[in-house]
């Protein structure tokens, strides 16, 4: 019986510690991400020549393929190509690079990095520019609802959509969809479904949906002059 007892005695000392351990105790602490990102920065012609103007700011994501730490890979795509190439924007292109090759966009570092560029040179808010195309243009969609009163613009190409987030979005944001129609990467319906929820939320949006284009659709919506026009043309009315 003694024995017995004592071992009793031990299980019940062990489950006290046990519920003691599970109590619910509250809690905080200050925590912070840091994120070294590498990055181009455009200047238009106009920019030296005019030091009392301010320009608007065009903030462009990569896909995954351009991540990494050589950030000549980002000039293989979208706007920083067609710099490389010669191409003038009315406008400066502020162009990062995702430093992880299996990652999503840490898009904090990023609102983080926009920020301080626009407060260094002269960058008018009211009119910041946002564009992205496959990893990056799902970033660009999260950076959108995340941050709904800081962008004029948006042009998202081939990239996954926060569909159920879509009301997050500024309204007064006007949004151009790209989005090739066999893609095998990111399917079409991602913007397909976008498109049609904002469409039916009254948003203005238009969407060019490439017939028998896959992924690369970035090739032919960054080649279509009419978007840097259309973009140049934006502003907040806040």
């Amino acid at each position: 019986m003694l024995k017995n007892i004592g071992v009793i005695g031990l299980w019940a000392i062990v489950f006290l510690n046990c519920t003691t351990h599970a109590q619910l105790i509250e809690d905080q602490q200050q925590v912070s991400v840091t994120e070294n990102l590498r990055y181009y920065l455009y200047f238009p012609e106009p920019y030296e020549a005019e030091p009392e103007k301010e320009f608007g700011l065009l903030l462009f994501l990569h896909g995954g393929g351009e991540s990494g730490a050589n950030l000549d890979e980002i000039k293989k795509n979208g706007p920083p190509k067609l710099l490389a190439e010669g191409k003038q924007f009315p406008f400066l292109v502020l162009a990062p690079q995702n430093p992880h090759k299996k990652k999503f966009w840490n898009i904090q570092a990023v609102n983080q990095l926009l920020d301080s560029v626009v407060s260094r040179y002269r960058i008018d808010p009211q009119r910041i520019y946002l564009s992205g195309l496959s990893r990056g243009g799902s970033a660009a969609w999260d950076m959108a609802v995340q941050y709904p009163n800081k962008f004029a613009a948006l042009a998202v190409v081939c990239g996954m959509a926060p569909v159920p987030y879509a009301h997050w979005l500024d309204k007064n944001m006007p949004i151009w969809v790209f989005h090739g129609a066999d893609d095998p990467i990111i399917s079409v319906s991602e913007s397909d479904a976008m498109v049609a929820k904002l469409k039916e939320m009254g948003y203005d949006v238009q969407y060019n949906r490439y017939e028998g284009v896959g992924h690369d659709s970035w090739t032919k919506a960054f080649t279509t002059e009419a978007l840097y026009s259309w973009l140049n043309e934006q502003k907040r009315a806040d």
